[in-house]
């Protein structure tokens, strides 16, 4: 059976594909791209409505000591929201660490290479495989896979403690991360004898490193399927 095809969305423009592909951001549609309502979103979404009630309240001064109930009450509900918020996210067994700005989102708690050069030597001197991500701040799918990718702790701490990570929001020179093209969201995986895993791809045909935030599950079974092949063949 034919593998699924992506309609794109999303402005840039592709250096390395053929003419008829004029954007680089995968995805189905707009509307079809839209984030999975998470426990946090409809935390973040109470939150809103709770402090738009205590911003807007007018009760009238004759019941003083009911609108000092009510702003009580609704104060401890958002400190409850915002400690909700973060229960249950991932934490590395060293403890919790300081979020790096080279995050940029995708997982505070994780290590993050700056470069690639770097990634390249922590995966070798480390014996661990590299993910490269690449992606795009403006990029509503990048957004949307960035949503699930950051809150899925068993993906985040199979990254800590297997894995060499580096995300980017730019091109790289080397020709092998862009097997099919350069879009976005895009991510490959590279094992520490620095050979691109080319044969380990998603479910598109026409954007075989692609992940739609309902692909997360597949992309674990990818970040597996990477170990196995890193202890097979050093």
């Amino acid at each position: 059976m034919a593998s699924p095809q992506l309609e794109l969305s999303c402005p840039w423009i592709r250096a390395s594909v053929s003419a008829r592909h004029t954007s680089a951001c995968c995805g189905r549609s707009q509307a079809a791209c839209q984030r999975p309502v998470t426990v946090s979103t409809l935390l973040e979404r109470v939150r809103v409505q709770v402090q738009q009630i205590l911003d807007h309240s007018q009760l009238s001064s004759r019941n003083s000591e009911s609108t000092k109930m009510i702003k009580a009450a609704l104060s401890a509900l958002l400190v409850l929201v915002a400690v909700s918020s973060t229960f249950g996210k991932y934490i590395p067994k060293s403890g919790k660490r300081i979020p790096q700005t080279l995050s940029r989102g995708w997982g505070d708690q994780l290590i993050w290479a700056q470069t690639y050069e770097e990634a390249l030597y922590w995966s070798r001197s480390r014996n661990k495989p590299l993910m490269v991500l690449f992606h795009l701040d403006d990029c509503p799918h990048s957004q949307a896979l960035k949503k699930v990718f950051s809150e899925d702790n068993k993906l985040q701490k199979m990254l800590d403690e297997d894995f060499i990570v580096l995300n980017l929001v730019y091109e790289t020179t080397d020709k092998h991360l862009s097997p099919d093209g350069q879009y976005v969201p895009r991510i490959i995986f590279v094992d520490p004898t620095m050979t691109v895993r080319a044969d380990i791809n998603g479910r598109y045909s026409n954007r075989m490193y692609a992940y739609e935030p309902s692909d997360v599950d597949l992309l674990k079974r990818n970040m597996e399927a990477a170990k196995k092949l890193l202890k097979s063949e050093l």
